[in-house]
């Protein structure tokens, strides 16, 4: 495999650890000092990655040929 290949599994890798540390203690959103922090959009952000990276992934496989031999 390439090393597009291999970078875009490892993105994939670390923001599926991110999505699992984030799901296993949710946190509300909430407002400080005029900074809004908002989990359900970063949690989503984190899906839209490993969206992005299962559609590279499937881009840069190499197509399956399936073939039978007849004799």
């Amino acid at each position: 495999m390439s090393s597009d290949w291999n970078q875009i599994a490892l993105i994939r890798s670390q923001t599926l650890a991110l999505l699992a540390q984030i799901t296993a203690a949710p946190k509300p959103s909430y407002q400080i000092d005029g900074q809004q922090v908002a989990w359900s959009d970063y949690l989503r952000q984190l899906q839209q990655t490993i969206d992005w990276c299962n559609r590279k992934l499937a881009e840069l496989r190499p197509p399956e040929v399936h073939s039978q031999a007849f004799t």
